[in-house]
């Protein structure tokens, strides 16, 4: 994938939390940058669909419990 040079600011404890990181002493500090990127986009994506599940079936757990109860009552584990 290309990649472009960025230029940011970091405050000083921060920037020596990341070069003390293990991962930025191995890989150097762009990687571990892209990775902490990365893995926040995720985080937020889920957190958004998260948000979307709640405001689409929030509130309706007796009516989706009441859906499939005829299932639930006639599930068992197997026997050991």
């Amino acid at each position: 994938m290309p990649v472009k040079p960025v230029q940011i600011s970091i405050d000083t404890d921060l920037l020596r939390q990341i070069d003390e990181d293990p991962e930025t002493l191995q890989q150097g500090r762009s990687s571990f940058v892209r990775s902490a990127i990365e893995l926040y986009l995720k985080v937020k994506a889920r957190r958004r669909l998260e948000a979307q599940i709640l405001a689409s079936y929030g509130g309706q757990a007796d009516a989706l419990a009441a859906e499939v109860s005829d299932l639930i009552e006639v599930q068992a584990w197997p026997p050991d």
